[in-house]
């Protein structure tokens, strides 16, 4: 039996009864794969819930398509790019500009996540890419934050690299559905990327983070076997090995014969 594409009344009525799971996917495939294997929340790009294929490959998947807030402009820009993506099965926007423009999204009910604690695209003013909220003065400004993003209409907000202690603190004095990307269980759901689950990032991986699978070394492999086969093509090439007869078109001997009186008188 399919599964019921949870609305945003269903995920606040869960609200401290379970933890969801909430996936960054960037494909179709990673899409398809979240929906098979039961994942509840998906952040995307926004490009993938416009494609129309989306919810063929994942139709039960609560959506959030989101991008940073210097990527889209103004509060007007933030409606138009909302209305767009809600139109096309988005079942909440994620937001990361200031909070008149979460209300003015909220004011058109568009369903709006946040952003609170370490905040990549403001990074600069907590700090730089580390923990947040380890003392009381900043774990109230992130309290203080989740208050306004309330008050604004939001319906939630990611809460990223906080203490487990403040995040729990926090989830439990907030309507908000809060989604901890490094900040316990205490809160609502537990949001990892999938290139980290899968192996794909070369790079950094947060403390945060957990490698279920090792698809760079996979990639490694593959390429080394396309440069391999390659290869063997041009050798092929090189040593008239191909084409072999099996690979081509060859024409009946009588109109040859033809072709071949007419193309010599011409």
């Amino acid at each position: 039996m399919s599964r019921k594409r949870p609305t945003v009344a269903d995920l606040r009525a869960m609200k401290g009864k379970r933890q969801l799971t909430m996936l960054r996917v960037l494909t179709m495939d990673e899409a398809e794969a979240a929906e098979r294997a039961g994942v509840d929340i998906v952040s995307v790009p926004p490009e993938l819930v416009l494609n129309p294929q989306y919810r063929d490959a994942a139709p039960s998947l609560f959506t959030m398509p989101g991008d940073n807030f210097y990527e889209i402009g103004t509060a007007d820009d933030f409606v138009r790019w909302a209305f767009r993506l809600y139109k096309a099965s988005a079942d909440a926007v994620y937001c990361s500009a200031g909070y008149a423009t979460v209300k003015r999204l909220a004011d058109d009910a568009i369903p709006v996540i946040g952003h609170v604690g370490l905040i990549p695209s403001r990074a600069t003013w907590t700090g730089g890419f580390k923990a947040v909220g380890k003392t009381a003065d900043s774990a109230m400004q992130i309290f203080e934050a989740v208050k306004q993003y309330e008050a604004a209409g939001a319906v939630g907000a990611e809460i990223e690299v906080v203490p487990v202690e403040v995040a729990k603190a926090i989830s439990e004095r907030t309507s908000l559905i809060m989604l901890s990307m490094g900040a316990g269980t205490g809160c609502d759901a537990q949001y990892l990327f999938a290139d980290d689950i899968l192996g794909q990032n070369r790079g950094h991986m947060p403390r945060h983070s957990k490698v279920y699978r090792n698809f760079a070394a996979e990639y490694d492999r593959l390429q080394a076997e396309r440069v391999a086969a390659f290869s063997e093509y041009v050798a092929d090439v090189n040593s008239l090995a191909y084409p072999e007869d099996r690979h081509v078109v060859h024409m009946d001997p009588d109109q040859l014969g033809l072709f071949m009186e007419k193309i010599d008188a011409g």
